[in-house]
This record gives C-alpha cells, structure tokens and sequence, in this order.
C-alpha cells in the first residue's frame, strides 16, 4: 500500500497529476479541487493517496490532505460510487461539506457533483449516517465542540432546529443552515434570535 508520495510535480493533466520520486513516475487521480491547489511545474508537492487494486490496472488516487483521504475511503463505500464517482464528488464538496450535507440530510447539495443522482445522493447520506460523526472524524470541529458547550446539547436542540428552518426558508440549503448555525458562537440559554443573528453574520463574511 502506498500511504503518499513525496516528490516532483512533473505534469498536470485535466484529473490525473504525474509526481516524480527517485527516478519513478507516479501518475495519480485527483479532484479538481487539488488541480486548482497545485504549485508551478517542478515544486516538490506531497500527495496522501489510496491505491485501488483492479484486475486490470493499479490506480492512485491522491489528496492534499488526511481528512479528504478519509472521507474518500467512506465515500467508496457507498454503493453506486467508485474511486472516481468519490474524486467527482470532492472536487465539488470539501470533506466538511459533506459531513455537513449528510448531517443535515441534504442530500441536494451531494447530488450537485457530477455523476451522481438523486438515488445515490440519497445512498450517501443513509449509508454515512452513522459514519461520518463530527466529533470522530474532524478534528478541528471535535477542538471547537470541546471548548465550548455544543450547540446540540438537549436544552439548546429546540432553537437550533428553529434557527436552521428559518434559515431554510429564507433560501439558504440544509446544508448551508446547519453550517451557519454550528459556526454561531452560542452557549446554553442562546435565543432563536441570537443564533440566527450570529448565523447570517457568519453567511454574509
């Protein structure tokens, strides 16, 4: 198993990356996301990848990034999506939008990537569900929730669900609202009002 690899940028091709290491070249699937991240011809760049063992072929797939490998990995699960079905979906959506979009049950804004249908939008969030657990999996989000009480403690569930429809029907995604009211700086007696204050503050930065 290849864990990463570290070396020359030597091509960028319109999915595919070429990187040189000891005389070896690695091309390696990647999501528009990386392409649009990648330095000039020649920097030595480092790529997280997953290799997926095929009959026919070995291939890399590559990330800038652990976590984006990670949610990669559960994206293949899903039945319905590939290595690159899950490449298409994260050069649409970063890591957290996706976690973001299968809390929230939104699975519209997964369907925005391409290739992939309402039905398996709708897979991705039912077979994720239970897997991409925001405390678990991101570590940045798991530091901002123990330092402060979690907006989805009992006593504060009522108005941050409040909080969200309202978002929702001012226009904004699932996925959108319950991003904005995560990032809402609240605490234990937070007001409806206050969260969706916080909320489109945080929208309109």
């Amino acid at each position: 198993m290849i864990s990463f690899v570290k070396g020359k940028l030597v091509y960028i091709y319109e999915n595919t990356i070429i990187v040189e290491n000891n005389g070896i070249g690695y091309e390696i699937f990647v999501p528009m996301s990386v392409i649009g991240n990648m330095p000039q011809i020649g920097s030595e760049v480092m790529i997280y990848t997953y290799m997926n063992v095929r009959e026919d072929a070995l291939q890399l797939f590559g990330f800038l990034d652990r976590d984006t490998l990670e949610v990669f990995k559960l994206l293949i699960t899903v039945s319905g999506i590939g290595p690159k079905g899950a490449i298409g979906v994260l050069g649409t959506l970063s890591a957290d939008d996706i976690r973001y979009a299968v809390m929230a049950e939104d699975a519209k804004t997964i369907a925005k990537a391409p290739g992939i249908g309402a039905k398996t939008a709708s897979k991705v969030v039912i077979e994720l569900k239970d897997k991409l657990k925001m405390r678990d999996v991101a570590p940045d989000i798991k530091s901002e929730i123990d330092g402060q009480q979690s907006i989805f403690e009992d006593n504060s569930k009522q108005a941050v669900s409040d909080a969200i429809e309202a978002l929702a029907a001012l226009g904004y995604s699932a996925t959108e609202a319950t991003k904005a009211v995560r990032k809402a700086d609240t605490g234990e007696d937070t007001t409806v009002e206050e969260l969706l204050k916080q909320s489109l503050k945080y929208l309109y930065s």
